[in-house]
């Protein structure tokens, strides 16, 4: 332990870390820039700030006052001692309704205010597009702004006092009149007034540099407002008074069509006379689909508010009969507004891929110009951009003529980053030229803080310095931002990356293969910190049960950044072995929301299983490896065997259990599944075979059988196969019902005979019929395990088994029917339509769409495969569109599985379920178990806090009647284990519809 981690132990009630994971955590926030910490501390409160900065001073160590670690321009990262505020100062002190006003802390996340003001009509008004998980430290350290800026301002606009230890100790309440000022910073104002009066430009989105206008006698000398946008390098906050506005009770959101952004950004000014709460610009380029919106290459987002929603509604749409557009809708739903509002605000992470999929950088996140020559500056920008090769898409507050845009700068070469510091410059010429500033939002950083000058000049930079010297004389804040700044192009957090792609196994198709593109892809706008989920979002469970960043997906994925960096620099030195990734990943439940759910499309549960697969490469693995890692093997000998009824015995048998469960690394309070007495596939067999002596006998009496219009065939995952058949017999049934016949796969392997070439030109078998029945399997345990040369020889032989069904469309192939060799061939006259797999489990269903063709990424038949898999929703709608369900109509509850929100979406399930009459929403989130997670030895806990979330307060608040659905295993089994509750697949509810109408007589709709 080094002296200063001793002596802060000593001094301060907060948590103290100076161990890798700790340091590696906070090395980066959502900029282009890394340094790496020397310790974090967490305070507790005021007395425990003063410790800190006390201890720090007499060692001579910096100290970066850090919130919710989203800043874009590298202010939140720092070679000292980070102060992490979010995980104990982080309350709302009090808050005042009748003075509009809130007392908070600056580790307060800026949702859990607006939640505690909305039961007065009351919010903050600034709303960055990280409000889930910034904080109020963070917003006033770099006065942010946010969307509603047009109608409320800045955060300057809405603090009215400050609670500030300096960096020598001293307890200053900032406020107006010169309120909290240290000593000779009044005089350093006064002797320079002129220069205070004419050096600023007057725009409403000027944030570069220090706000000392604001201490001028005619803005009341305001010194709690002229702290704002500091960043961290004048005092610490410690709590604020903020001022609260009154919310609109209704809000309507227009949306308007241009044809292209230069369009969009020339009415934006116009429209702000109708006094409209936002006025927010985006272009195409941002837009996934842009099914939703109306005509045009740029849309305006134009909020309008009222009293009521026709007040609101009328407000939109005089905005829309005053705006020249090319097409406009006006929406008042708020589930409408809040899925128009989910395109903009993600767009601080879409931005970071193009369309072609390479990748783009912040580092000119925000500049901003007077809202009238945003077009014109929008014409030079993409000019100056041509000029170097480089492309962006600006989107964001055009109203205030703040633009942000990610461009594709390449900052992993030298001539790239020579590119981007000439790139640079000029664009802060550009700017100036337009009478901007710098930073519009975020603040200067380590981004643009050496570029200050060209928009100040040099003799109110240097009044700048002075103020720094009277704030913090011994530059023990945050050195390196503002003043005396570090060069743009200095400390880049790529410098330490290989630069060579690392020996990986899964594909990585969307990062080129490369596994630390892949990585890369986290630029920390930690959308995976958010506290409380909302709607059908799933990321990041383990975060919200645990509160810390090392659970979050950022978190892992800055530990990962460090584990490839490695020698280089990086804080983890022993790779693939590295302790301190695994334990950070060991509570990742591979829900795979973030694939989803993160604006730039982390998919932490593929970086686990490639992490796990190397970890423990020759080395013994942990017992759940061995028991439910490898389950379809020891499900598949317990049928060969008959073993089932003693099993369920055994692990009925408290004892025994225990052992079993310690033996095999599953917690003591999990219950072991009882497995089924029959296996769907023996059931379905000995069916087929009934069924096809029926036909026979119908055939030989001069009938003629009704056959299926189509069929599928029915994946025979290990869930449905050994645990819960009772699903798999009610999808035959409604399948059926439907006129979609149901076909086993194969339990042999085929050959198929190739020329020299590759070309098909036979399709047999060549396993003796007395050889026992293999099973094709998804692999889903072995790669969640990450047991990937497992799972890549489970997939091939998969793969060998249904291979006959994965031929070439017919115009691909040029000969079929004619196989050499002795074994006994099936001559195929003609290519039917190809088959179909519909899979009933959404986690097998989503390992063969993604985790089957980026693991087998060399094998043509694993694309194919994946392209014909479907979920049972999707197979009814396919294949019998116009069979109607049972009218069920009943309420529905339960939970959206996270495998199917993130990888395979619930469309297909929400039109079939309101088809039936089951009315009602599923709940996001993820029930916790997560395949074999929960039942992991240490996992319990979380694994029931992630189900408290959501889907067990579901569950304990619905009716008596309500339906409880829960298509995969794991929900179902975690709702009976934790609240005594079955939930049910789809497919056996609309069965029991199918049974009831047959029962009361009534004849089925006609497939």
């Amino acid at each position: 332990m080094t002296g200063l981690e001793a002596e802060l132990r000593k001094a301060v009630r907060g948590d103290v870390g100076f161990d890798v994971t700790s340091r590696a955590l906070t090395t980066m926030d959502a900029s282009n820039y890394r340094r790496v910490p020397l310790g974090v501390v967490a305070p507790r409160d005021a007395e425990d700030v003063a410790a800190v900065l006390e201890v720090c001073r007499s060692h001579g160590v910096p100290v970066v006052p850090r919130g919710g670690g989203t800043s874009i321009a590298g202010q939140a990262t720092g070679t000292g001692v980070v102060l992490d505020f979010t995980r104990h100062m982080n309350r709302v002190v009090s808050l005042d309704p009748e003075a509009r006003t809130a007392v908070v802390q600056p580790g307060l996340v800026l949702d859990r205010l607006q939640d505690a003001a909305a039961p007065h009509g009351l919010r903050f008004g600034p709303d960055p597009s990280t409000h889930s998980r910034c904080t109020l430290g963070g917003m006033i350290g770099n006065n942010s702004c946010g969307s509603h800026s047009v109608a409320w301002g800045t955060t300057a606009d809405s603090v009215r006092e400050l609670d500030v230890v300096t960096a020598r100790g001293q307890r200053l309440r900032l406020g107006q009149d010169w309120a909290g000022a240290p000593a000779g910073l009044r005089e350093l104002v006064d002797g320079e007034l002129a220069r205070l009066r004419t050096g600023f430009p007057e725009l409403p989105r000027r944030i570069s540099g220090y706000a000392l206008d604001a201490l001028l006698p005619e803005h009341r000398a305001d010194v709690a407002r002229s702290f704002c946008g500091s960043e961290g390098t004048l005092g610490v906050l410690t709590e604020a008074v903020v001022r609260l506005v009154e919310a609109p009770r209704a809000r309507a959101l227009a949306v308007l069509g241009y044809v292209d952004e230069g369009a969009a950004a020339e009415a934006a000014a116009g429209l702000l006379p109708h006094h409209p709460l936002t006025v927010e610009g985006m272009a195409a380029d941002l837009v996934p689909s842009a099914a939703a919106l109306p005509r045009g290459g740029a849309w305006l987002f134009v909020e309008t508010g009222g009293t009521s929603d026709a007040e609101a509604r009328a407000r939109a749409e005089e905005i829309v009969r005053a705006a020249d557009v090319l097409d406009a809708l006006v929406v008042t739903d708020p589930a409408g507004q809040r899925a128009l509002w989910r395109i903009r605000e993600d767009a601080s992470g879409t931005a970071t891929r193009m369309p072609d999929g390479s990748e783009a950088w912040p580092g000119w996140e925000d500049c901003a110009v007077p809202p009238r020559r945003l077009g014109a500056y929008l014409r030079d920008f993409r000019r100056l951009l041509g000029s170097h090769g480089l492309r962006g898409t600006p989107y964001g507050h055009f109203g205030d003529g703040c633009i942000h845009v990610r461009i594709d700068f390449d900052l992993l070469t030298e001539a790239g980053v020579s590119r981007f510091r000439r790139f640079s410059e000029e664009l802060a010429d550009l700017v100036v030229a337009h009478g901007g500033s710098l930073s519009g939002e975020h603040g200067d950083g380590l981004a643009r803080a050496e570029l200050l000058p060209r928009m100040y000049g040099d003799d109110l930079v240097a009044l700048f310095e002075r103020a720094k010297a009277v704030w913090d004389p011994d530059d023990l804040l945050n050195p390196g931002v503002l003043v005396r700044p570090a060069p743009l192009d200095a400390n880049l957090r790529f410098s330490v990356l290989p630069r060579q792609p690392v020996d990986v196994a899964f594909g990585y198709p969307a990062d080129g293969g490369d596994f630390s593109a892949a990585v890369r892809r986290c630029v920390g706008v930690a959308k995976c910190r958010t506290t409380a989920v909302s709607g059908p979002a799933v990321m990041c469970p383990s975060f919200r049960a645990t509160g810390e960043e090392e659970h979050s997906t950022r978190g892992r994925a800055r530990l990962l950044h460090e584990m490839l960096a490695g020698e280089a620099g990086g804080l983890v030195t022993d790779g693939w072995r590295s302790t301190q990734v695994r334990d950070a990943l060991d509570l990742c439940l591979s829900c795979k929301g973030c694939r989803s759910d993160c604006p730039v499309g982390v998919d932490m549960a593929t970086y686990k299983a490639e992490f796990l697969h190397h970890h423990y490469a020759g080395r013994r693995r942990p017992a759940a490896h061995y028991s439910m890692g490898r389950l379809p093997v020891w499900l598949r000998w317990v049928d060969r065997l008959r073993l089932a009824p003693l099993v369920n015995s055994l692990a009925s048998v408290g004892p025994l259990a225990a052992v079993a469960k310690r033996l095999g690394g599953i917690a003591a309070e999990r219950r072991i599944p009882r497995l089924a007495p029959e296996t769907f596939g023996r059931w379905l067999r000995r069916r087929e075979r009934q069924r096809m002596r029926e036909w026979t006998t119908e055939a030989r009496k001069g009938g003629r059988p009704e056959l299926p219009r189509t069929t599928v065939h029915l994946w025979p995952d290990t869930f449905t196969e050994h645990l819960s058949p009772d699903v798999g017999r009610a999808a035959v049934r409604v399948l059926e019902a439907a006129g979609i016949g149901v076909l086993e796969l194969p339990g042999r392997p085929w050959k198929v005979a190739r020329t020299e070439d590759g070309e098909v030109v036979g399709v047999g078998t060549s396993a003796p019929w007395g050889r026992p029945r293999d099973r094709a399997c998804c692999g889903l345990t072995y790669v969640s395990t990450g047991q990937l040369d497992q799972a890549r020889a489970v997939l091939r032989r998969t793969l060998d088994l249904v291979e006959p069904f994965l031929l070439p469309e017919p115009d691909e192939v040029r000969g079929l029917g004619e196989a050499t060799g002795p074994d006994e061939v099936s001559r195929l006259s003609e290519v039917a339509e190809p088959p179909v797999f519909v899979v009933l489990e959404p986690s097998c269903a989503a390992a063969l769409r993604t985790d089957l063709p980026e693991l087998l990424h060399d094998d043509p038949r694993a694309a194919r495969l994946a392209a014909r898999v479907l979920t049972f929703a999707e197979a009814l709608e396919r294949l019998a569109p116009d069979w109607r369900p049972p009218a069920l109509n009943r309420p529905v509850v339960g939970q959206t599985h996270c495998h199917q929100h993130a990888v395979l979406g619930d469309a297909s399930d929400r039109r079939l379920r309101e088809a039936a009459g089951l009315t009602g929403e599923l709940t996001g989130g993820c029930c916790g178990l997560a395949g074999n997670f929960g039942f992991e030895k240490g996992h319990f806990e979380v694994s029931r806090a992630c189900a408290e979330e959501q889907l067990l307060p579901s569950v304990r608040g619905a009716s008596e009647d309500t339906v409880v659905l829960a298509d995969g295993f794991s929900c179902r089994t975690q709702l009976e284990q934790l609240a005594g509750v079955r939930g049910r697949h789809l497919a056996e509810v609309l069965a029991e519809g199918l049974d009831r109408e047959s029962q009361d007589g009534a004849v089925p709709p006609s497939p």
